[in-house]
């Protein structure tokens, strides 16, 4: 969610600090500021909105070695000059930029109030940095971590002081924090494609670790002060894959990298002939796996309809009981997590506070404990006993495209890897194997219509109610098309089981209501065109996704965007992209802003 930029080495820090927030604008935000040391004193700005209002308040002249910056989604406070970062402690010689929640922050606030503290804002995070300030006494990493040893919740920091303006301290639980070690410099981020610019060699810090950052290089240790060996690591990132390439928004990018991408996903995991899917993360599982009893899948918003998907596909494939929980409920309830249960937690960025929570619950209770990420050395993909990343590339796009197909390709993959081993024929398993590697050409084929489907959107983009209605493993994709223009467009829509319309939902229904049905043909096909006859005789205007060569479907639908046939587990990966360009087009017909939708951010890293 918020953003953590930080600098030290002999290059002016200012505009790399600026120029790191404006990368890290994908991730959400409402307010921005900046912290640095020059000659021994500390300069601070804020402001509230974009970062070039932020800009226009700091300096020409603003010339410093070390600093910190952020970007704030508000939490404890409103979006408010006076609760951005950074937060400085009663001195004024100490700052701190956090991402993450003080749970016993009022605690810890009383506590200072008695002592004469003055607040100057309603967030959690000036505690923070004013618990620093009461511990200083002339050793600010000390002081860091007398605070911290106070503090309950969880965080991602960087701190400077104006007395020690040659060290730049960061710490991380539950938040992810990376050191970027570049030539003669260090960058710290909440996010490699802050610093991805000046660096692709980096160290991951990890729950409960510190670091002491110089211009001569970096400590880490224990909030204990045990010295932590950590090694330099070389990111999966390159500054041309974040960056437009020409396109108006990411979310565009991204859905027609879909093909690309997905082929790199599948690239070395497929032996066609053999009919056999190597997945190297889980190699050490397989057997584990094989013997497993039930599947529990866990996740949030997209990747929770993902997870939808693939408890189909691993009934389906596999036969192998699974269910999808809302990682956010996984953790608060008494979950049975009993002998030979997996779980499996899908995460883009792999740092999803409530989908790492609930893989934590999961391995306290002796599941194994397996993710599908995208981020590769994230928290999820470091926690986890085994795994499989997407490899799709960097998703900039608040709005998940490309990996969301990604997560749907590898489940596809581990159910026909689980499926071969089970009961699956070497037949069956080679053919939907088959069917899976054409999928990216098919791909193509349906991105061509992104015309016709913004001319269809168009005469619709005026209503501020939908429903999108499916079947099977069509289902989840019906949530997942409502879920993406509800977050860009901020129209009004909800995704429903289409038998699920007679039983109370279909009140809604009135004439010009726009109704999506995900209606190819598969074992429920007669069934689906029942309830779109049901939308028609109450005024719904109808919209279908539906497969190549139906001419059926013509007949009862008002508008149809077409994919190619092929087998129905794999029909998700298909029917998606429509839904995708209709609800980017929606949000670019009524002057959304697609890439940076109000009230959302990229990665949620607080509960």
């Amino acid at each position: 969610m918020c953003g953590i930029v930080g600098y030290i080495g002999t290059k002016n820090a200012t505009p790399i600090l600026v120029e790191g927030l404006k990368r890290l604008e994908h991730r959400g935000y409402d307010s921005a500021g900046i912290g640095v040391v020059r000659d021994n004193r500390l300069a601070v700005y804020r402001s509230v909105g974009r970062i070039t209002r932020l800009e226009e308040r700091i300096p020409d002249d603003l010339t410093a070695q070390v600093g910190l910056a952020h970007t704030r989604w508000a939490t404890h406070g409103g979006p408010s000059e006076a609760n951005a970062h950074p937060h400085s402690d009663a001195s004024g010689r100490i700052v701190v930029v956090h991402n993450g929640i003080i749970e016993n922050y009022q605690v810890l606030k009383t506590y200072l109030e008695q002592k004469g503290v003055i607040f100057r804002s309603e967030t959690d995070t000036e505690v923070l940095s004013q618990l620093i300030g009461h511990f200083y006494d002339g050793d600010i990493e000390q002081a860091v971590r007398s605070a911290l040893l106070e503090v309950e919740g969880t965080y991602g920091i960087a701190v400077l002081c104006a007395d020690e303006p040659d060290r730049l301290v960061l710490a991380r639980k539950g938040s992810p924090l990376i050191v970027g070690v570049g030539d003669g410099e260090y960058l710290a981020a909440s996010d490699a494609s802050a610093i991805v610019e000046h660096t692709t060699q980096v160290i991951y810090l990890s729950d409960g670790e510190m670091a002491v950052v110089t211009r001569d290089g970096f400590r880490t240790t224990t909030l204990d002060a045990v010295p932590v060996a950590k090694s330099v690591q070389g990111l999966e990132l390159t500054l041309e894959q974040i960056e437009l390439g020409g396109y108006e928004h990411f979310m565009l990018k991204e859905i027609m990298e879909q093909p690309d991408a997905l082929e790199t996903a599948l690239r070395g995991r497929l032996d066609l002939r053999e009919g056999r899917v190597y997945l190297g993360g889980l190699k050490d599982h397989a057997r584990d796996m094989v013997r497993a009893r039930r599947m529990i899948i866990t996740a949030c918003g997209t990747a929770w309809h993902a997870g939808l998907v693939g408890e189909y596909l691993f009934e389906e494939l596999a036969r192998l009981p699974a269910e999808v929980e809302y990682a956010s409920e996984f953790r608060y309830r008494n979950p049975v997590i009993d002998y030979g249960t997996v779980v499996i937690a899908i995460s883009q960025s792999g740092e999803t506070a409530d989908t790492l929570a609930a893989l934590r619950e999961a391995k306290d209770r002796g599941a194994l404990a397996l993710g599908i990420v995208n981020a590769v050395g994230s928290t999820i993909a470091r926690e986890t006993d085994g795994g499989v990343y997407l490899h799709v590339g960097p998703e900039i796009g608040v709005a998940s495209t490309k990996a969301f197909t990604g997560q749907l390709a590898v489940l596809s993959l581990m159910a026909a890897m689980l499926g071969r081993r089970r009961h699956l024929s070497h037949g069956r398993c080679e053919e939907f194997l088959g069917a899976l590697a054409e999928i990216p050409a098919k791909i193509r084929a349906i991105i061509d219509q992104s015309d016709e489907i913004r001319r269809v959107t168009e005469r619709f983009v005026d209503r501020d109610n939908w429903l999108y209605l499916g079947r099977g493993f069509n289902y989840p994709i019906a949530l997942e098309g409502a879920l993406k223009l509800k977050e860009i467009s901020y129209i009004h829509a909800e995704g429903l089981p289409a038998a699920e319309m007679k039983h109370g939902p279909i009140a809604l229904i009135n004439e010009d209501m726009p109704v999506v049905f995900i209606a190819t043909r598969g074992s429920q096909y007669q069934k689906i065109l029942g309830n779109i006859e049901e939308v028609r005789s109450r005024g719904g205007r109808v919209l279908a996704v539906a497969t190549e060569g139906d001419d059926e479907i013509t007949r009862l639908a008002e508008h149809v965007f077409y994919v190619p046939d092929c087998p129905e587990p794999l029909q998700p990966l298909l029917t998606v992209i429509p839904l995708q360009l209709l609800a980017y087009h929606a949000a670019v017909l009524r002057g959304c802003n697609v890439d940076k939708p109000r009230n959302l951010a990229k990665s949620v890293t607080v509960e």
